[in-house]
């Protein structure tokens, strides 16, 4: 299953996005983290340290061997510089499996050891001063959007990506490429302010959003989000002692997490896992077509100097029963 998770900034959803990943490891699911947010904090939510966190390889440093590798023997596709962020697979391209041995993985994933199993990492890479004036941070974000378009799950593995702040994903498709979306937020005008642009932005594509409350400090709180959201309110989540000892540091055995976040994140993994039976990757294909059309008439046509559209390979849809090339 693919999972984002999205909200403002300081809305919690990195330690969120961190909790999930340790409760599915815990059970011994396959999962593979991204942060694809240029701020870079689900690395030190998973424990590691600021050196660690620093030397994890940045996926937007590795895109041409992402373009390369991805591109496989796709006849459609002329060099790996005619990639761009949004070009999806066909006949001949490599497809990437969550629990395959893979170049991608090679290149830009690392093992986190967690309690109770490990994950793999992936980052995008942090905005640095080079980029000021250069680059945008959709040239980091974009080497993970091309991971997902030619990535194929099954059920009980778990892609699991913390995104970008705010509603600044609906810039690109990368919002259409998820199973299930949860979005946190806090009981304030703020908070909801995201949820209402994420509804408005995903009602014609079928995305499936749930909110999550976080900071609730009472049933006040509870009615608020209510009311804001109403059915979309999944689950809400307060203080909790055991991510206050994480923040610091120094977090306990997650088998300590308190009751009431172990049962949340129960209904996270039950509603995530729920989507599957909804899957359409006719629809999930034919959305990858739309904004690559979308991206090549704006931009990418102009700047590889091809006609983009000839990447697209109409008999083909993505889906579990794609055999990948050797």
């Amino acid at each position: 299953m693919k999972i984002a998770f999205v909200g403002k900034g300081g809305s919690g959803k990195t330690t969120l996005s961190s909790l999930f990943i340790r409760h599915l490891a815990a059970a011994g699911a396959p999962v593979v983290a991204i942060d694809a947010d240029i701020n870079q904090h689900l690395g030190p939510a998973l424990g590691l340290d600021e050196a660690e966190a620093a030397a994890l390889p940045a996926m937007g440093d590795r895109l041409p061997l992402i373009k390369d590798h991805l591109r496989g023997s796709n006849p459609r596709i002329a060099s790996a510089d005619t990639m761009i962020k949004t070009t999806p697979p066909g006949r001949g391209s490599r497809l990437v499996r969550v629990t395959e041995p893979d170049a991608v993985y090679d290149a830009c994933a690392r093992p986190v050891e967690l309690d109770g199993g490990a994950v793999r990492l992936m980052v995008t890479g942090p905005f640095t001063d080079a980029d000021l004036g250069v680059a945008c941070y959709h040239s980091k974000t974009g080497a993970v959007e091309l991971f997902l378009n030619h990535l194929v799950d099954g059920p009980g593995e778990y892609v699991v990506v913390d995104m970008t702040a705010g509603s600044d994903s609906f810039a690109s498709g990368m919002f259409t490429r998820f199973d299930m979306t949860f979005l946190v937020a806090e009981p304030t005008r703020k908070g909801v302010s995201v949820y209402r642009q994420y509804k408005e932005y995903a009602r014609d594509f079928g995305v499936t959003l749930k909110v999550v409350g976080n900071k609730v400090q009472g049933p006040d709180d509870v009615e608020f989000l209510r009311a804001e959201v109403g059915d979309d309110l999944l689950v809400t989540v307060g203080h909790s002692d055991w991510v206050r000892a994480m923040e610091k540091g120094r977090p306990p055995r997650f088998a300590l997490l308190e009751d009431g976040n172990v049962r949340a994140l129960e209904t996270l993994r039950a509603a995530a896992d729920a989507t599957y039976g909804l899957r359409d990757w006719e629809r999930y294909t034919r959305q990858m077509v739309h904004f690559h059309l979308r991206n090549a008439q704006s931009w990418g046509n102009e700047r590889t100097g091809t006609d983009l559209a000839a990447q697209i390979d109409p008999g083909f849809v993505l889906g579990e029963s794609v055999a990948t090339p050797a």
